[in-house]
């Protein structure tokens, strides 16, 4: 069957990455390879993305189970509708809860040219309702290039993203930005993502705003000095949805306490990356699922860090600690700690994801924190349509959830594993909250009544 690797070029902007399409896995027994990485020089801040150094299925005419999986290639797959029982949701859906009247909004430059098509299959195959995606394309997006990898790369991310937010919220209606980032053009990514996410929330678009992408802190021109106002500056899109009620999701990345240099490889030391560290946003982290053909847990739950990635977390040097971590100051101290909460991100346990925007394509497996955090954003859908209106910052409730009624609350602690990545030391899963994967993961059943409960 065919193989290929999708490859990030170097650019001229700062370091970023999108935090979950790197994370591929072929289907052919291929070894864990490095972390994805993409260098910068100077401002303005761009958004690429990171397939580089990863490989992607291709040719997989149809998806097989887990037990396959396991005897072909020695990793787990998953299905949405396994996701679906390991995070207690089905109870949801038969009694209405399937996020109708809700919006989430996906951002992703470029986009991709099949995604309507890809997702149609998505649906059939698993026999979820379908959808129209709402595409609506922010700036002079170019034409596809099939040729170009950092169109190629947003396309898998796009994918994902789309796949995923519509599974676990399938009655909730996905619009799709899609951002016109060309660094040949000089045209900055960053502040068009923010300009787009800020022009969605002053017309009532969106209830739930879902970032797969991420650029390290310590590569924003000026980091550590005055504030790092290079990167504040781009937070009017987050201190607009918090004044319309509107939830931010983002990424807490695949490189562990690491993080990405301007240079193409990792620090040596913990760093950490925006927008997931904002306290505006609310940081997904990445779990590692043990479940059967069916959706049926075989081991508790444990941090991601399988040799393909691990879940981003740790403290950030631009933002201190906002008041709603007060409760948890022992942890992360004067800083803000993320990241807040964490979803099925492993490779080894990956979701599978249909795309055709390359020839001979189909099924193929994709695992990181994109994957984590668009499946959060469909949680998040269904409590807004539980509590019959926008939760906006949830980050607040969850803490107060997580410390005072966490399971009651649906919260379900993540005891097992670290986020070691790249010779970088990181933090160990522990009791209660943690720099691995925030306050753990959820039983969605509990979790979104009772998110829906405490907003109210």
């Amino acid at each position: 069957m065919d193989r290929r690797t999708a490859r990030t070029r170097v650019t001229r902007s700062a370091a970023t990455l999108t935090a979950g399409a790197c994370a591929l896995l072929a289907f052919a027994g291929a070894a864990p390879v490095g972390t994805a990485t993409v260098a910068a020089a100077a401002p303005p801040v761009q958004v690429v993305p990171a397939s580089i150094g990863q490989t992607l299925i291709s040719g997989m005419s149809a998806p097989i189970p887990t037990s396959a999986c396991l005897a072909k290639v020695k990793v787990r797959c998953y299905s949405p509708l396994q996701y679906r029982t390991a995070y207690n949701l089905d109870s949801l859906y038969s009694s209405g809860i399937t996020g109708r009247g809700r919006t989430i909004v996906i951002v992703d430059s470029y986009g991709s040219p099949t995604i309507q098509h890809d997702l149609n299959v998505f649906d059939k195959t698993w026999g979820l309702p379908g959808t129209t995606v709402d595409v609506m394309k922010w700036g002079k997006v170019p034409a596809w290039n099939p040729k170009d990898s950092n169109q190629t790369g947003w396309a898998g991310e796009t994918t994902l993203d789309v796949e995923y937010a519509h599974a676990i919220a399938p009655g909730a209606r996905i619009v799709l930005v899609e951002t016109a980032v060309n660094e040949n053009e000089g045209t900055s990514g960053l502040p068009q993502m923010m300009d787009a996410e800020k022009y969605l929330i002053d017309h009532g678009v969106g209830d739930v705003i879902s970032q797969s992408f991420g650029a390290t802190e310590n590569t924003f021109p000026g980091f550590g000095k005055n504030g790092t106002p290079s990167l504040t500056s781009l937070r009017y899109a987050f201190t607009d949805a918090q004044r319309h009620d509107v939830t931010v999701l983002g990424a807490a990345g695949d490189s562990g306490a690491a993080s990405e240099t301007d240079s193409g490889g990792l620090y040596k030391y913990p760093a950490n990356s925006w927008p997931s560290a904002d306290p505006l946003v609310t940081s997904v982290g990445g779990t590692q699922l043990t479940l059967d053909n069916n959706g049926v847990r075989t081991a508790p739950d444990t941090t991601w860090n399988d040799g393909y990635g691990a879940g981003g977390g740790g403290w950030s040097y631009v933002f201190s600690r906002p008041a709603y971590q007060n409760g948890v100051a022992r942890t992360v101290g004067t800083h803000r700690g993320t990241p807040d909460i964490s979803m099925s991100a492993a490779v080894n346990g990956g979701a599978w994801v249909y795309s055709s925007y390359l020839p001979g394509q189909g099924w193929g497996i994709v695992g990181g924190t994109s994957e984590a955090t668009p499946i959060f954003s469909g949680i998040v859908a269904l409590a807004d349509q539980a509590a019959g209106h926008r939760l906006g910052l949830i980050n607040p409730e969850l803490y107060a959830m997580g410390e005072t009624g966490a399971a009651a609350d649906g919260l379900v602690d993540v005891t097992t594993g670290n986020n070691s990545y790249g010779g970088v030391k990181g933090n160990q899963a522990g009791r209660g909250y943690d720099l691995a994967t925030g306050w753990g993961t959820i039983n969605g059943a509990r979790f979104v009544h009772a998110l829906a409960a405490n907003s109210n």
